[in-house]
């Protein structure tokens, strides 16, 4: 899948260190991956929810959510937020999706 844009990611784990080797991993598990369907995707991700036409990724153990939305006719993924669970809780990326 093609990712768009790391650059969140990477600011991301500039604040909160903790985050960046399993940002890491699922970057590049997306990266590699050649999901064509929902059911593609959750067999990767089993705990992926879906929020709207969003993606909530479960990173670290829960203690990150990423938000994407995934376009599987072009095999894309659009990152959209990254954020600490407390953030996620507080509800203000829902109008992205």
């Amino acid at each position: 899948m093609r990712i768009l844009s790391k650059t969140g990611l990477k600011e991301f784990w500039g604040k909160h260190s903790k985050a960046k080797l399993p940002l890491e991993d699922w970057w590049k598990t997306v990266f590699e991956a050649n999901w064509t369907n929902h059911a593609e995707l959750k067999a990767t991700y089993p705990s992926a929810d879906i929020y709207k036409d969003c993606y909530v990724f479960n990173i670290a153990g829960n203690n990150y959510r990423l938000i994407a939305k995934v376009n599987f006719k072009w095999r894309m993924v659009y990152i959209r937020s990254i954020m600490t669970h407390k953030e996620y809780d507080e509800g203000r990326w829902e109008d992205d999706c």
